[in-house]
């Protein structure tokens, strides 16, 4: 809570074309989300909980698709693809961690992207996580690109901060950018 001004400074002052969308995962949920939300909100951020919502034209037939966290909310995929439910649209699935593809059930994806796991935060020079955060997945889908069998891809970023120990070894921080065409 107390970094959400740096944050959403920045976030204020990025304009892109075709919005800004997030969803929370357990950290923020174990805090203020409704205060969190309130503040993204203001900076332009739209916060998606099991909602989905077209891009605007002549995007409109993609949605941006974003599920609660699988640990600390309340995940519920059909839901979150209600909106998107015709099969001509292109879906994109954003959610906190990898273990969220446990409960998609029949839903289907074209890109997903995820984080959570920090890369694993301190991990062997090939990149290996020596630890990852709790979750069925988070090790196998500790960070990279990832094919997802009678889905899309799986984008798992290692992100920029660091769970219960203020360190980084072999798994530097990172931001996706990403040019979908």
């Amino acid at each position: 809570m107390r970094n959400i001004a740096a944050l959403t400074e920045g976030l204020f002052q990025c304009q892109p074309p075709l919005g800004k969308f997030a969803v929370f995962g357990n950290h923020d949920l174990w805090t203020d989300d409704a205060y969190l939300q309130r503040e993204l909100k203001a900076a332009g951020v739209t916060v998606l909980v099991n909602q989905s919502t077209a891009l605007p034209a002549p995007f409109d037939t993609v949605y941006v698709c974003g599920m609660d966290d699988p640990w600390t909310g309340s995940p519920d995929a059909t839901e979150t693809f209600s909106n998107a439910a015709s099969s001509d649209v292109l879906r994109l699935l954003l959610m906190h961690a990898p273990d969220g593809l446990l409960l998609l059930g029949k839903e289907k994806f074209d890109v997903a992207f995820a984080g959570h796991t920090h890369g694993g935060q301190i991990a062997l020079k090939n990149g290996t996580p020596i630890l990852v955060p709790h979750g069925p997945l988070c090790r196998k889908f500790s960070y990279g690109r990832h094919e997802v069998p009678g889905s899309g891809s799986l984008l798992v970023s290692r992100g920029v901060g660091c769970s219960t120990l203020p360190v980084r070894i072999n798994a530097d921080p990172e931001l996706l950018i990403c040019r979908l065409s």
